[in-house]
């Protein structure tokens, strides 16, 4: 019989032929050992369900278990090194933060510094919402900024886990918090990264969670976690936190107006729900708005939007097209912005199908893997189940919303993680229900879903895999090297950075912290000759050392400037 499977399979992708060879094997289970197989699952299960029966208990338990996990394999995936360009304006964020400030000045010499994601006027600061710098702050302090990013990762766990205890029962919740720890806090560059969308995640799991939670009893503790949960979307994805809220918005003016059933007097509803929904909601926007005046001098103004009109010519959406080019002040920008971006899409629809294809490619392997293919059977249910109708709308406009997008990372999408979880688990209940004959086909195929996670993520640590898509976590550790050795080294240095023609514009050295004339170790970027006699100039205390990234990027020697003029305008 195996032998005849593997000759009917093997013309398939070779991930395909593994997830249907599991799925016979534990079909056979189901099939023929139709009374050992309840039991078999349920000694397993039962454990796990004692556990999840004690709510608060469960969701303290899995923020420790995955600290506990990601730490345990440190040696196999080590603390991440930065290399994308979004990370290091993200650790700019953080670092100012740390510094207990929103910005910092622009500096004279701001052209030498010049990096991407990066304003410089009206201030020296990240484009980015403080969301995902608050956890890296936090971490910085703690000791290292990854250290923030662990204890988001194991804080989106947690919420998603009390998200899920709202919309299901104790032991499925359990579950799903099960499968949200093996995808995205192993082997994924969520946790593997500094640009990854556990924060954005848990808003949105404290709004999804909070929901419910208010129908029923109507505690303004549950009002202020779905207004933290604003809050929290509102301050890292701004865009898709306000897709997210808008049937959230519609459920709850419907359920304040009464037209649901509930006990809940309008008295109520106004004391212990509106107002301390609104009081949070009230402080949100302010501080948006402190923040972006502080940052960009306009309270109506994001840095995102200024960092946009300063720099970028294309558009945002699908439907828009590029502006006239911009003048640069160095060959990177003008290679990266009036080159790569405006080559890579050109408003046709062979753009369109591609931009939308490696979307999908992307978010299909950070959300899902190749064993949830094995819930098909239960999906239509869960879109008959007058339950889901709520989630299955947000979901829907969350995605159209993130395809709308030209350019767009599985983390844009992040505050949907809590709702695709939802359905997952909740197609695998209705497939736990399918029998084959009397037999429990689909119970053997709900382990198998587990199985295959499991095993993938067990796969991927000794193989040092961070991610599935690699590229999203994979620094290069050349330029950390070089900084750890000059921040032993005795002295201030400056680093000049000198590209070659050929050079890869998505592999930038060229960033700094929140302190520039006090930082130990600057990079600089080697720009004309007047540009940079100003820059040595100004820094005469350093020791000045020169590196070139495309030739030999381990080499570090002193600094001369080039006989002739430099090879970058």
């Amino acid at each position: 019989m195996s032998h005849f499977i593997d000759i009917l399979l093997m013309r398939l992708p070779h991930a395909l032929r593994v997830i249907l060879r599991i799925a016979f094997y534990f079909s056979l289970l189901g099939v023929f050992l139709p009374r050992l197989t309840p039991r078999l699952f349920h000694t397993v299960e039962s454990f796990l369900s004692r556990l999840a029966e004690r709510k608060t208990l469960a969701v303290i338990a899995v923020f420790f278990i995955v600290i506990g996990v990601r730490v345990s394999v440190l040696p196999q995936l080590p603390m991440p090194v930065p290399g994308i360009h979004d990370e290091y304006s993200y650790l700019l964020l953080g670092d100012t933060l740390a510094h207990g400030r929103l910005a910092n000045p622009p500096h004279p010499l701001w052209m030498s510094f010049e990096t991407f994601h990066v304003n410089w006027f009206p201030t020296y600061s990240s484009k980015y919402p403080p969301g995902q710098g608050a956890v890296l702050a936090l971490g910085q302090l703690l000791g290292h900024p990854w250290i923030g990013v662990l204890l988001s990762a194991a804080a989106m766990c947690a919420a998603i886990l009390w998200m899920l205890q709202a919309w299901l029962p104790a032991r499925w919740a359990f579950l799903g918090a099960a499968l949200v720890a093996l995808k995205f806090e192993i082997a994924s560059y969520w946790i593997n990264s500094y640009w990854g969308g556990a924060v954005a995640a848990t808003g949105g799991a404290l709004v999804l969670g909070a929901m419910p939670r208010i129908a029923r009893h109507a505690r303004t503790r549950d009002a202020l976690l779905l207004g933290l949960g604003i809050a929290i979307l509102a301050n890292t994805r701004p865009y898709e936190g306000l897709l997210f809220c808008i049937p959230v918005a519609g459920w709850f003016l419907w359920w304040f107006a009464g037209k649901t059933k509930s006990p809940v007097t309008p008295r109520t509803r106004i004391v212990w729900v509106f107002a301390p929904l609104a009081f949070v909601l009230l402080l949100s926007i302010g501080f948006i708005g402190y923040y972006n005046w502080r940052l960009t001098a306009n309270a109506f103004l994001f840095p995102h939007t200024l960092n946009t009109r300063t720099y970028r010519t294309t558009g945002l959406f699908l439907w828009d097209h590029p502006k006239e080019p911009i003048q640069y002040n160095n060959e990177q920008f003008e290679d990266f912005y009036n080159g790569w971006e405006r080559e890579d899409y050109q408003n046709t629809w062979q753009d369109v199908r591609k931009v939308s294809a490696e979307k999908l490619t992307r978010s299909g392997s950070t959300y899902f893997w190749w064993g949830a293919l094995l819930v098909f059977p239960g999906l239509p249910f869960v879109f008959c189940d007058r339950k889901m109708r709520l989630p299955i709308l947000i979901f829907l406009l969350g995605t159209a919303g993130f395809l709308a997008l030209i350019w767009s990372m599985p983390h844009y999408a992040a505050p949907l993680t809590c709702v695709i979880f939802l359905l997952l688990v909740q197609a695998i209940r209705h497939l736990r229900t399918i029998r084959l004959g009397g037999r429990p086909l689909g119970l053997a195929l709900s382990w198998a879903i587990f199985y295959l996670l499991a095993t993938d993520v067990g796969f991927s640590v000794p193989r040092h895999v961070c991610d599935q898509l690699e590229w999203t976590c994979k620094g290069d550790p050349s330029r950390a090297a070089i900084g750890k050795k000059l921040s032993q080294t005795p002295g201030k240095h400056l680093i000049m950075v000198r590209y070659q023609e050929n050079h890869n514009l998505h592999d930038e050295w060229v960033y700094n912290g929140a302190e520039i004339d006090t930082a130990k170790v600057l990079w600089a970027r080697e720009l004309d000759p007047a540009q940079n006699a100003k820059l040595i100039a100004y820094f005469k205390d350093r020791q000045i050392w020169l590196v070139e990234p495309d030739t030999d990027n381990t080499e570090l020697i002193p600094y001369r400037p080039p006989r002739t003029s430099s090879p970058q305008q």
